[in-house]
C-alpha cells in the first residue's frame, strides 16, 4: 500500500497547449483572474502556479461556494429541534456496571480480532499555545513531560495488551493509528514520530496522511491570489477527513487490513480513551453506522454544541440556535432534555466511511469570514486587510450525522474523558494547566479506586501534586490492585508496574 508523502517533487514545465487548456477551464468557471500575472512570472513560478491550479477542481469550488451561500441565505431560526430518541442514547453515568462490562467485552473482542482502527484529527498547530510545532507535540507539563502524541500512543499500546490478555488471543493484536495532518503540520508530525521511534508502536501501523485544502474566496466567490504565483488556500476543516480518507488511500488500507470499525477523535483532548472498548462495544451493540460520545451539559447556558435532532435528523445544534426556554427543559430525572454536549469523538463502520462519497455533494460547507492577505489584481501589490474581506469554507466532522441511518450517542463522564487544550498558558480555561491538572486528578482517582491514597509531599499541596501514572501501566484505572491499602507521597511517578512498589510508603 502506498501513501502520499511530503517529499519535494520537481514538476515538469507545462506545454503552451496545456496552459491554454487550463486557462480555458478557469475562464469557463469564471475564475480566470488567477492567471492575471501568469505571463510576467518566471518559468519556475509559472510551473508552480500551473501545478497548483491543475490539481484544483475549480468546478467543485464553485459548487461548494454556491451551496454554502444559498444555505446561509435560507437558514432560519425557526428550526425544528427535538431530543435524541431514547433508543439511540445511553449514559455510562446511569448504566449498570454489568452493562458497561458487556459493552467493554464486545469492544475488546473486536480489538483482539484486529477489527478496530483509530483515526486522529491532528491538523492543528500550537500557535495559541506559543508553539510553532503541531499541537500533538505539545508538552502540557506532566512530570514525565510526555507530549499529547505520546500519551495517546501509549494508551494504544496498553489497550492492545489488555485486549490480548483478556481474550486469550494467541496472535498479535494491532490497532492501526491513522494520523490526519494539515499541509503545515505534516512534515513536522512525521519527523516527530520518527525521532521518537513511534513511541513503541510499529512504524507500519502509524500512518500519517493529509487533509485537503480549499481556496480562500472573495465575498462574490472569486479565488484570491496570495501572491502573483500562488492562490490563497486553507485546510477544509476537520470534516475534510472523509474526502482525505479516500484521496489518501486510507480507506483502501483499512479494507486491506479487514478493519470493520473506526474510532476518530481530536488530538487536543488529553483525557481521550483511544479506541475505547466500552464505546466501540456500545456502538456495535446498537448496530450503529456512526456513533458519538457526549458529555453532560453543565448548565443551560453553557456555550456548547449539542447532539440532537434538527428537522428530524441527527445533527449538532449550536447553542446560539436554542431558545433559552428550550435549553432549560429537563427530563423526569432532572437532567437537561438537551444535554448531550458534543466533543468530536466518533465511532464509524468502515462501510459508512466508504458511503460518504455518495452524499458528499449534499454536505453543507460553513463560511468563515476572514482577513485574507492577497495581491491586488490591478496593482500587483500585497494587501493585508485589517477587517474580514473574504471567506474560507470548511466542513465539520459532524456534518455527516444527518445522513446516518443508525446512529447512537453515549454520554460519558466529563472529568474522566474530556479536557481539551485550546488556550494559551495562564488562561485558566482549557489550557495546559487545566490539562495537566485533569490528568493528575484522574490518576489520583485511579489510586483511590484501587483502595490506595495519594498525599502531598514536602512543598506540595493536595490540589497541586507532582504525580503521574503512565498509560503503559493503566489505561483506565485497571492494573493497580497492588496499591490497595497503601499510601503514596508525592512527588511520585509510576512509569512501570515495578514502580508501584517503589512509590508505596505504607
Amino acid at each position: 500500500m502506498s501513501f502520499k508523502t511530503s517529499s519535494v517533487k520537481i514538476n515538469p514545465v507545462p506545454t503552451q497547449a496545456q496552459v491554454d487548456a487550463l486557462k480555458a477551464k478557469y475562464a469557463a468557471a469564471r475564475q480566470e483572474q488567477v492567471f492575471t500575472f501568469y505571463d510576467s512570472l518566471s518559468p519556475e513560478e509559472q510551473t508552480a502556479l500551473y501545478d497548483q491550479l491543475s490539481k484544483l477542481d475549480v468546478d467543485r469550488v464553485n459548487r461548494i461556494y454556491k451551496k454554502a451561500v444559498s444555505s446561509l441565505e435560507s437558514s432560519s431560526t425557526n428550526l425544528s429541534i427535538s431530543p435524541l430518541p431514547n433508543d439511540s442514547f445511553d449514559s455510562v453515568l446511569d448504566a449498570t456496571e454489568s452493562k458497561q462490562e458487556e459493552w467493554e467485552s464486545i469492544g475488546l473482542k473486536s480489538i483482539s480480532e484486529n477489527k478496530v482502527a483509530v483515526i486522529l484529527m491532528a491538523g492543528g498547530q500550537g500557535t495559541r499555545l506559543g508553539s510553532s510545532a503541531p499541537k500533538g507535540c505539545y508538552d502540557i507539563g506532566l512530570p514525565s513531560h510526555k507530549s499529547l502524541f505520546q500519551l495517546q500512543a501509549e494508551r494504544i499500546l496498553r489497550l492492545q495488551k489488555i485486549a490480548k490478555d483478556t481474550t486469550g488471543t494467541q496472535g498479535q493484536v494491532v490497532i492501526p493509528w491513522y494520523v490526519m495532518t494539515s499541509g503545515p503540520t505534516r512534515a513536522a508530525t512525521e519527523e516527530f514520530f520518527q525521532s521518537h521511534g513511534y513511541f513503541g508502536l510499529e512504524k507500519e501501523n502509524v500512518i500519517v496522511f493529509e487533509q485537503g485544502i480549499l481556496p480562500a474566496l472573495t465575498d462574490d466567490g472569486k479565488i484570491f491570489l496570495e501572491t502573483k504565483s500562488k492562490i490563497a488556500v486553507a485546510p477544509d476543516g476537520n470534516g475534510g477527513i472523509y474526502a482525505a480518507l479516500r484521496n489518501e488511500n486510507v480507506l483502501t488500507d483499512l479494507t486491506s487490513r479487514d478493519i470493520l470499525y473506526v474510532h476518530a477523535y481530536c488530538v487536543d483532548n488529553c483525557l481521550v480513551r483511544v479506541a475505547d472498548p466500552v464505546f466501540i462495544g456500545y456502538s456495535i451493540s446498537k448496530h450503529a453506522d456512526c456513533g458519538a460520545k457526549a458529555v453532560r451539559k453543565a448548565y443551560p447556558e453553557e456555550p456548547v454544541g449539542l447532539i440532537a435532532l434538527k428537522d428530524g435528523k441527527f445533527n449538532v445544534v449550536e447553542y446560539s440556535e436554542f431558545d433559552p426556554t428550550l435549553a432549560a427543559l429537563t427530563k423526569a430525572n432532572g437532567q437537561l432534555e438537551y444535554g448531550a454536549a458534543n466533543i468530536a469523538n466518533h465511532f464509524y463502520t468502515v462501510d459508512f466511511l466508504k458511503s460518504v462519497e455518495r452524499f458528499e455533494g449534499e454536505l453543507e460547507y460553513h463560511i468563515a469570514k476572514k482577513k485574507i492577505k492577497h495581491v491586488d489584481l490591478k496593482t500587483g501589490e500585497l494587501q493585508s486587510p485589517t477587517k474580514p474581506n473574504g471567506m474560507k469554507m470548511e466542513l465539520f466532522v459532524f456534518d455527516v450525522f444527518p445522513f446516518t441511518e443508525r446512529m447512537s450517542v453515549l454520554e460519558v463522564d466529563r472529568k474522566e474523558e474530556f479536557s481539551p487544550l485550546k488556550n494559551a498558558p495562564g488562561t485558566g480555561v482549557d489550557d495546559p494547566d487545566t490539562s495537566r491538572r485533569d490528568i493528575i486528578s484522574q490518576h489520583v482517582r485511579f489510586v483511590e479506586k484501587a483502595g490506595g491514597e495519594v498525599v502531598a509531599g514536602v512543598g506540595e499541596t493536595q490540589d497541586k501534586l507532582t504525580f503521574e501514572i503512565s498509560p503503559l501501566v493503566s489505561y483506565a484505572g485497571e492494573g493497580l490492585e497492588g496499591l490497595k491499602g497503601k499510601t503514596i507521597r508525592t512527588p511520585a511517578v509510576i512509569n512501570t508496574v515495578d514502580d508501584i512498589e517503589k512509590v508505596v510508603l505504607s
